[in-house]
């Protein structure tokens, strides 16, 4: 299995030569034809995924793991349109960074150039496959996608059909590579190929990040888990918290950027407390609260620190009363996997303070968790959420799988 990873990597390696000097117009063109043909070949697709979703079903898999894995032809249409929406993006490769002339007449530019072969290691969600596939293209590089055996059929199908796509728009398909699931030693060989990988992004759950993190000796950009909060302050529209609470926690559950905690300033506890519970009951929500939320519905389940600090990726929350913005920041601080942190709230200086405070790769004011999110943002697909502080912080998209170039221009200078 050694040999059959670090052979794919000496391809890709040879595919990213190629794509590092390719002109926009040509890899446009290639994610176009990419995503027609994912269209085209939608019931193939779906096929491939009912097999796994079948297998993941017999295998006892919670819903919400389902929920990540399974595809219907909108989500296929959305992949698709995820691919257009990259190609429309300005190409980052060549931008100049910043430049200057010397004084000595040395005229410096600092350029974007594709970082290589980029490896991917993920958790279901086969629309990562399709993602992480036409950022690395659009941004000139290859890209070994190493996904998890539970999704193996859907991926195996997405990718040969992208592969076929942009070879038919003259890209090397060994741009897009799939690394075999089946055997386990494969994404270790993967984050091992030292000089035949440039980097390796890890995108699953808290096992998986933490096993390519402390195994790797390929530099690693770390996606993070989402144990998001919203904190309601002091001077926030409560019609507008409970909208916003509700969206962060119920739009999505399965998802990095759902809420898992909610914090309430003691100031408006009285009121928004019971609407909130009454609210997320109805919605289905499982609430794990402090005394006050306790008091406020027998169905409130007390809460421990085990529960404030839990991703729970369904219809559960956490949640407490703080006596000032600080405390919610203390709160957060504390149990935060630093992803994205929401205030609702009409002071200025409160969202400041906040925005400074939390420590957080993406900070809403007023607006739910589920904005943290590179489409939504405008960056087209994204091939994760950076929770680390190096290089690239929050959805990363285009321009954060670049590194760049010092390229000095002189007229015979010597030193």
């Amino acid at each position: 299995m050694k040999e059959q990873v670090h052979d794919a990597a000496r391809r890709a390696g040879l595919a990213a030569t190629v794509l590092a000097t390719l002109p926009r117009s040509a890899k446009d063109a290639a994610l176009q034809s990419a995503a027609d043909a994912l269209v085209a070949a939608t019931d193939a697709v779906l096929a491939a995924n009912a097999q796994d979703v079948e297998i993941a079903r017999g295998d006892g898999t919670p819903e919400h793991v389902i929920d990540r894995l399974a595809l219907d032809p909108a989500r296929v249409a959305a992949v698709a349109q995820g691919l257009r929406d990259v190609a429309a993006l300005p190409d980052p490769v060549g931008e100049i960074v910043r430049g200057s002339t010397l004084p000595n007449g040395l005229r410096m530019q600092q350029i974007r150039v594709p970082i290589g072969v980029i490896a991917m290691i993920y958790e279901g969600r086969p629309n990562v496959t399709a993602d992480a596939a036409g950022i690395c293209l659009k941004s000139g590089n290859a890209v070994l996608l190493r996904g998890s055996s539970s999704a193996s059929h859907s991926n195996a199908a997405i990718i040969a059909v992208m592969r076929d796509a942009i070879a038919s728009a003259g890209v090397p398909a060994d741009a897009i590579q799939i690394i075999a699931a089946d055997d386990r030693s494969s994404a270790q060989h993967l984050m091992q190929a030292r000089g035949l990988v440039d980097l390796v992004i890890p995108r699953g759950g808290a096992g998986l990040i933490e096993a390519v993190v402390e195994q790797s000796t390929v530099p690693v950009i770390e996606t993070g888990v989402g144990n998001c909060h919203v904190y309601v302050d002091a001077d926030a529209d409560l019609d507008m918290a409970l909208a916003i609470v509700l969206n962060s926690k119920t739009d999505r559950t399965s998802v990095c950027n759902a809420a898992e905690s909610l914090l309430v300033h003691k100031a408006v506890a009285d009121v928004f407390v019971p609407r909130v519970v009454a609210a997320l009951h109805d919605a289905g929500v499982k609430v794990h609260g402090d005394a006050t939320f306790v008091a406020a519905d027998p169905q409130v389940l007390a809460a421990t620190d085990d529960d404030y600090a839990t991703e729970f990726l369904a219809l559960e929350i956490s949640a407490a009363v703080v006596e000032s913005l600080d405390d919610a920041v203390a709160h957060i601080r504390r149990f935060s996997s630093h992803h994205t942190e929401a205030i609702v709230t009409s002071s200025l200086s409160a969202a400041q303070a906040f925005a400074v405070g939390v420590d957080a790769a993406a900070v809403m004011v007023n607006a739910s968790t589920r904005f943290t999110d590179g489409a939504e943002l405008g960056f087209g697909a994204e091939i994760g959420i950076s929770t680390q502080k190096l290089h690239a912080r929050g959805p990363m998209g285009l321009p954060e799988m670049t590194t760049t170039t010092y390229v000095v221009t002189g007229s015979g200078h010597t030193r």
